[in-house]
């Protein structure tokens, strides 16, 4: 029987960009933090990326560079399994015959399938103009991501909690037809999901090139917090901290004593925000330094970086092969 300590919880992420602080706060961290209570399997979804990705090379480069920052964040291959998804072909095969019992109508359902067929009806367009197949089996391919390796646990925020719900119909599906043959996932939703503003206000994205990045040289870095947007208000003059994207972004880093102190500053005035900017860029500086160093040097090894995945991609299809063969066995295929 399954106990808490060998319960599977699986997390992946796109390599669609340099990582940011919304990354880190909002996916990295707390999904390192579940490494203390469960096995882990943590992968790069790199044919997920596939979808809008188009450049090989610079495609490659990233799938590394996510790759270094797992590892350079605290990811330890020797207690997690570390894998890219390309190199598990079991996933794949088990994506067909998931599809194969998946109702077009669920599929329709798709947050990402709806999005792109509002924003072609907004531009007057055939709401299926320019959505590739590959977009619109996308929850297909994660659900199979997840059903391979028996996953007990997958973290969410509630915007994703759709797909995980998708992966326990189409788990479903098997089981009613053929059994049970596949395990039933189960969300652990992230109630407090921390959402990072970007330069400019917004959710920190990439889409909104409004991103810091976590592993920016010391000169970008500074650059780019000191572009952070604030009001007009005078040194003197008292502020609202809980309207400011500086002060809600310094908050994520400083101690507690220094953020309740830096609010009351706010609120009685005489705090400069030039002053903050500076302070929030040595405490990023000081946060990431040896992470930043540790991540250059793992793109200097190339090589590295492959037997770690290939080694995690080994340990990954031990897990497949057999959840894979037991569905084979169910569904006629011998």
């Amino acid at each position: 029987m399954t106990t808490e300590q060998t319960k599977i919880v699986l997390t992946g992420i796109k390599p669609s960009g340099e990582l940011h602080l919304g990354n880190y706060l909002g996916a990295i961290e707390p999904a390192l933090a579940e490494v203390t209570q469960h096995r882990g399997f943590y992968f790069i979804a790199d044919y997920h990326a596939l979808t809008t990705v188009r450049d090989p090379i610079r495609f490659e480069q990233q799938i590394y560079e996510l790759a270094a920052a797992w590892l350079a964040l605290g990811l330890n291959p020797d207690q997690v399994v570390f894998y890219r998804q390309s190199q598990v072909s079991e996933i794949f095969e088990l994506f067909w015959i998931l599809a194969c019992v998946t109702p077009k109508g669920m599929l329709n359902r798709a947050h990402a399938y709806k999005a792109a067929m509002e924003q072609n009806q907004s531009l007057g367009q055939d709401v299926d103009f320019n959505v590739q197949a590959g977009l619109y089996n996308y929850p297909i391919l994660m659900a199979a991501d997840i059903l391979a390796f028996d996953t007990d646990i997958v973290p969410v925020g509630q915007d994703q909690k759709q797909h995980l719900e998708m992966a326990r119909d189409m788990a479903n599906s098997i089981n009613a037809i053929y059994g049970p043959v596949l395990k039933l996932p189960e969300a652990k939703i992230r109630e407090q999901v921390k959402t990072v503003p970007g330069i400019d206000g917004q959710k920190m994205s990439k889409s909104y090139d409004n991103v810091i990045p976590i592993f920016a040289s010391g000169k970008t870095l500074r650059k780019r917090i000191m572009s952070i947007v604030t009001d007009s208000k005078g040194l003197e003059e008292s502020k609202d901290p809980d309207s400011c994207n500086l002060f809600a972004i310094y908050r994520y880093f400083a101690d507690p004593e220094a953020v309740q102190a830096t609010r009351q500053k706010y609120l009685d005035g005489g705090l400069g925000y030039g002053y903050l900017k500076q302070e929030l860029f040595e405490l990023l500086e000081f946060r990431f330094k040896d992470q930043r160093d540790y991540y250059y040097e793992l793109l200097a090894d190339k090589s590295k970086l492959d037997q770690i995945l290939a080694q995690g991609a080994e340990e990954a299809r031990a897990m497949a092969i057999p959840v894979l063969k037991r569905v084979r066995k169910a569904i006629g295929i011998i």
